[in-house]
């Protein structure tokens, strides 16, 4: 869980030298990001050779670190502790019910 708290860690490092922002606009923000990883999976899905995969992959895990780090700073924003809420959720999934 540690490398949670890294990460919220540098999303309130890198948050000092950018423009100060709302939480709608982190939340807006977080939402284009999920979009930019949508476009890279459909890209991969479209790819025809490895080595072009390859480069869409490492794409993808650019715009995946970015829908991370909009998190965490969301997280930051509204003062959550993004490893306690993992752990508990964890606590919570032990004991669900899942349905198909």
């Amino acid at each position: 869980m540690r490398a949670i708290k890294a990460l919220q860690e540098h999303a309130k490092e890198l948050v000092q030298i950018l423009p100060e922002i709302t939480v709608e606009q982190r939340m807006l923000f977080l939402l284009t990001e999920v979009g930019e990883v949508a476009r890279e999976v459909l890209r991969l899905s479209r790819s025809a050779d490895q080595a072009n995969a390859d480069a869409i992959k490492a794409d993808l895990g650019m715009e995946m670190y970015d829908v991370i780090w909009n998190i965490c700073d969301l997280a930051n924003l509204l003062g959550i502790d993004l490893e306690q809420a993992f752990a508990a959720k964890i606590e919570i999934n032990k004991t669900r019910k899942w349905h198909p």
